[in-house]
C-alpha cells in the first residue's frame, strides 16, 4: 500500500492517456526538483520530512483505522482517543516509509517518480532519515502504549517490522508474490483502530483486515502495469515484469473476485447492516467492471491508471459506508464485538 504513491505529475499524464512515466511526467519533476533546490533552508527541510512520511499514502491509512473505531462503538469514538490513535497512526506509518526510504535508496535513484526524494536527490544523509524514521516509529509506540492502550501499540508496531523487513527487506526484490504478503502491512490499521477503541480484536475486524489484504494486490498491480519499466529498469520483479501483463490481469481478476464475497460476509453473520452490504454491492460490482475493462483493453496504460485511481476511491468509499453503517440505528443483527478472536482486559 505504500509503494502506490502516484505524484501529481502522474495525475496530468494520465488525464491526457499517456505513461505517467514519461514526457511531460519527466519535464515536470525537473522543473519541480529546480524549484525545490532554490527554495532551500528550512521549508526545504520541513518539506522533505513531510515527504518522507507519504502523506498522499497514510491519509487512507487513517481512513480504515478511524472507520473500526466507530463500527467497533456503533457511534463516534471519544475525541481524545480518535485524536491520539490519528497522531500514533501517522507517526508510525511515517516512521515505516521513512526506512522503506532508507532501503530503497539504491533504486530510487533510478526510477523516474522516485529520484527526487530526499536521499537520492542528496538533500538528506540516509543516516538522518533512517534516525527519523526509527524515532517516529518509537514516539508512535509510546502514544499508543502510553494514551491508547498496549494492544494497539503491539500491532502498531507489527506493521511498521513487517512492512520494513517482510516487505521492503525481503519480498519486494525476491518475489513476484512480494505485494500479495507484504501487502499486508497495508491491513495492520483496521486491527489498530479497533483494538483502540475497545481493548480487542473481533471476528468483524478480522474481516475488516482481510478486506485491505485482498484489495491491495488488484490495486498495486494496476500501478505496477504502469510502472513496470521502472521496476525492471532496477531489477525489482514486480508481477507485470515475471508473469506478463495478461497473467497479472488474470491475477487481479481472481484477488477481486475474492474480495467482493469477503466484503459482503459480514453482514451475512450480522457483524454489519443492510445499508453497508447494498453498498458493499454497488462499489464492488464497479470495481470488479473497471478490472474487467482493463483486461479487454487493447492498450493498457491509461485504463490501468484509471483502475489505479478508481481503486483507492473503491477503499475509502466502502469504508465510508461501513462508518454510516455504524452510525445508524438499525439494521444489526449482531454486536459488532462479538465473536473475539484476541482480548485481554489488561490491555485496555
Amino acid at each position: 500500500m505504500a509503494e502506490s504513491t502516484a505524484t501529481a505529475q502522474s495525475d496530468v499524464s494520465a488525464a491526457r492517456g499517456g505513461d505517467p512515466s514519461d514526457g511531460e511526467m519527466s519535464t515536470s519533476t525537473e522543473r519541480w526538483g529546480r524549484s525545490a533546490r532554490a527554495g532551500g533552508g528550512v521549508r526545504q527541510l520541513l518539506r522533505d520530512y513531510v515527504t518522507l512520511t507519504k502523506p498522499t499514502i497514510i491519509s487512507l491509512l487513517l481512513v480504515t483505522t478511524v472507520v473500526p473505531m466507530i463500527i467497533a462503538l456503533r457511534g463516534w469514538p471519544p475525541f481524545s482517543l480518535v485524536a491520539w490513535t490519528l497522531l500514533g497512526g501517522y507517526l508510525m506509518a511515517g516512521g515505516a516509509n521513512a526506512i522503506n526510504m532508507y532501503l530503497d535508496r539504491d533504486i530510487d535513484a533510478s526510477m523516474g517518480r522516485t529520484s527526487l526524494r530526499p536521499i537520492p536527490s542528496g538533500r538528506m544523509s540516509p543516516g538522518h532519515v533512517l534516525g527519523f524514521g526509527i524515532t517516529l516509529g518509537t514516539a508512535a509506540f509510546l502514544i499508543f502504549a502510553l494514551l491508547v492502550n498496549v494492544l494497539s501499540a503491539v500491532l502498531a508496531l507489527s506493521g511498521l517490522l513487517f512492512y520494513v523487513f517482510v516487505y521492503t527487506r525481503w519480498l519486494k526484490r525476491t518475489s513476484p508474490q512480494n505485494i500479495v504478503i507484504g501487502g499486508a502491512a497495508g491491513a495492520f490499521p483496521p486491527l489498530v483502530g479497533w483494538a483502540a477503541a475497545t481493548g480487542s480484536i473481533s471476528l468483524t475486524a478480522v474481516y475488516l483486515f482481510l478486506i485491505v489484504f485482498f484489495w491491495t494486490p488488484p490495486h498495486f498491480w494496476a500501478l505496477a502495469l504502469v510502472k513496470q519499466r521502472d521496476y525492471g529498469k532496477v531489477g525489482v520483479p514486480m508481477a507485470p515484469n515475471v508473469w506478463g501483463e495478461r497473467h497479472t490481469l488474470r491475477q487481479m481478476l481472481l484477488y477481486t473476485g475474492i474480495l467482493l464475497p469477503l466484503t459482503v460476509i459480514p453482514v451475512f453473520y450480522g457483524g454489519m447492516g443492510l445499508f453497508y452490504g447494498f453498498a458493499a454491492l454497488l462499489l464492488g460490482g464497479w470495481f470488479l467492471h473497471g478490472i474487467i475493462k482493463l483486461a479487454r483493453a487493447p492498450v493498457i496504460t491509461a485504463p490501468a491508471w484509471k483502475v489505479y485511481r478508481n481503486s483507492l476511491l473503491y477503499l475509502a468509499l466502502l469504508f465510508v459506508a461501513m462508518a454510516v453503517d455504524g452510525l445508524l440505528p438499525f439494521g444489526h443483527l449482531l454486536d459488532p464485538a462479538a465473536i473475539p478472536v484476541l482480548e485481554n482486559p489488561d490491555f485496555r
